[in-house]
């Protein structure tokens, strides 16, 4: 079936890294652009693969080159609400590829060329017959395919365009249904073998992370193959409608993510928040000394008001792990009524990159556009609150609150001294930030303290 490709396909190649050392090339990624897009058609010239622009064996080593991926796709059962879950498995059957590394999706796709695979000949003609083979295979109702690769960038450009054009409209459609319309929610563990106890939970008012999939393409994804890697979700009993909390889910994450996790809240960063996988288009993080959210994008090149940048940021918090403060989330779900409701939506988010402000501005309430500062406004925290001070944004009255004089000093039951130090936390995994090239890691950390001030209300 591949006999003529010189690298192996195997699920076992899922999960491999591409470190720098070992790259050929870079396609796409951060510094460059790239998308990928399947278009049901009816007609379709089953098996034609195409190249447009440079192959692997005329690039240059070291570089940096965009990258678009586009899956022509037909077949009697096959309707258009299908495309955005064909889509999606492009990530993981690309990872099949040995020496070819696919991270997230989209408009955001990200790939690496090993060099041993580049010494064994192979190239983005091998690359695309892979893709070809493996769709039909998985999608028994696929029965015409054709893949066109590009790498010209006036090509790239164009594609990248187009494709966003077609994110929109599917995006579009589920913007008017919410949690209280469905009975069901679905699961994906697709990045699992990035992220082993990752498992995303998508609800009609919370797309996954990546951005990807919506509710109505799980809901497609698990009829077509009930045994893949999105399943549904019976709703189950609503424990909390604030924070999202429901039975089942929680279930559902404890059985997925090899019970690391029993809890999970939808609507908010703090408690139990959404495990966060790698793939996320955005991180939202809490800034203690202004008790307020920001939420910073993969594109955003610059640093926080926190003085760190996206990457740290999604290093925190990605590979599947539960860190209170930190949620990485999709911009869709920015537009959703229930975005961080039990956190205050925002009227608790005060920072956010220009970029991503402008997209999602409609959803903003009207009242609280011009409160929420951008990397033009400000550039630090300090700045950031002499800001909020002159826009009067509503999260000063919680700042009012917590500085508030009146302090209440609570001890822990059994203890006999004010200056004896106090458990007061314990923390399965927190990332401690470093420079030089060292990352510090404390694993169920104990934090103790003399005494633990609670401030009232």
């Amino acid at each position: 079936m591949f006999g003529d490709i010189p690298v192996e396909i195997s699920p076992m190649y899922e999960g491999e890294r591409i470190r720098a050392a070992n790259m050929f090339v870079e396609l796409g990624g951060p510094k460059s652009i790239g998308a990928e897009l399947v278009l049901v058609s009816e007609s379709v010239e089953d098996g034609k693969i195409t190249v447009v622009g440079p192959e692997i064996k005329d690039m240059e080593e070291g570089k940096i080159y965009p990258l678009g991926i586009l899956l022509e796709v037909s077949g009697k059962q096959l309707e258009k609400d299908l495309e955005g879950v064909i889509e999606r498995r492009i990530h993981e059957i690309c990872n099949y590829v040995q020496g070819f590394m696919h991270l997230n999706q989209r408009d955001k796709i990200w790939c690496r060329v090993s060099k041993d695979s580049h010494k064994k000949g192979f190239g983005l003609n091998h690359l695309g017959k892979a893709i070809s083979i493996m769709f039909k295979d998985e999608f028994p109702i696929i029965e015409e395919i054709a893949v066109t690769i590009m790498t010209e960038e006036e090509k790239v450009k164009e594609f990248v365009e187009k494709a966003k054009l077609e994110y929109e409209k599917r995006d579009s459609k589920a913007r008017d249904l919410s949690e209280e319309d469905v009975d069901s929610f679905y699961g994906c563990v697709m990045c699992q073998s990035f992220a082993p106890t990752h498992v995303c939970v998508i609800t009609p008012d919370r797309p996954a992370l990546c951005g990807g999939i919506n509710w109505f393409d799980c809901r497609a994804a698990a009829k077509i193959d009930p045994e893949g890697p999105i399943f549904e979700i019976p709703k189950g009993e609503l424990l909390d409608s604030v924070t999202g909390e429901y039975t089942s889910l929680n279930n559902t994450v404890a059985e997925n993510s090899q019970h690391t996790f029993n809890k999970v809240y939808l609507h908010s960063i703090f408690g139990h928040p959404h495990t966060s996988c790698g793939c996320f288009e955005a991180v939202a993080f809490y800034m203690p000394e202004l008790d307020g959210i920001g939420v910073v994008h993969r594109d955003f090149k610059g640093d926080t008001p926190l003085g760190i940048p996206f990457s740290a940021m999604a290093g925190q918090c990605s590979g599947g792990k539960q860190v209170e403060g930190f949620a990485g989330l999709c911009i869709e779900y920015m537009r959703s009524p229930k975005f961080l409701q039990a956190d205050g939506g925002y009227e608790r988010i005060v920072w956010l990159p220009k970029e991503i402000k402008e997209k999602v501005l409609e959803s903003i309430p009207e009242e609280l556009r011009d409160k929420i500062a951008t990397e033009e406004d400000v550039s630090s925290i300090h700045n950031l609150k002499k800001f909020l001070n002159e826009k009067d944004h509503p999260v000063l009255k919680r700042i009012a609150e917590l500085e508030a004089p009146a302090e209440e000093q609570i001890e822990e039951a059994g203890v006999e001294s004010a200056g004896e130090l106090v458990q007061f936390a314990q923390i399965p995994e927190m990332a401690i930030p470093t420079s030089g090239g060292i990352k510090i890691i404390l694993k169920n950390a104990k934090i103790y303290a003399e005494k633990i001030i609670i401030k009232k209300k």
